[in-house]
């Protein structure tokens, strides 16, 4: 089992960058799939997430309208769109699953139900 995120690197504030979560022994669509970011010095922190059975997604209100969380079942992939990047989004991404379904964003944020963390992707924005 495991989670390969890809994807990252540096941009400039303002840009768009796609981040690539690729599964691997285990089938994405049956598992809630979360996106998470931790900066230097900081705290892990929850960036979104795509519940499995609907897609229904949660996104953190610093990353809201501008990250997109989506999947594509045929490659086992999931993705995280990031537009209008900003200094303060620079970090180490990386995705995790959970068996949950998520009714709450709190629930998808928090990250404890969440396992088989990847290496991760690190993102930086600067100019």
């Amino acid at each position: 089992v495991q989670l390969q995120a890809s994807g990252g690197g540096l941009v400039q504030p303002g840009g768009s960058l796609r981040l690539s979560c690729v599964a691997s022994g285990f089938d994405l669509a049956i598992y809630t799939i979360g996106w998470f970011r931790q900066a230097p010095g900081k705290e892990r922190e929850g960036v979104g997430c795509i519940s499995y059975r609907d897609g229904r997604k949660f996104y953190a209100d610093s990353v809201k309208g501008r990250f997109t969380i989506s999947r594509d079942k045929t490659q086992n992939t999931a993705f995280l769109q990031m537009d209008g990047l900003r200094p303060d989004d620079t970090a180490l991404y990386y995705c995790a699953r959970s068996p949950y379904y998520m009714t709450a964003s709190d629930n998808c944020l928090n990250g404890r139900t969440f396992d088989s963390r990847g290496q991760g992707t690190l993102v930086t924005v600067s100019s």
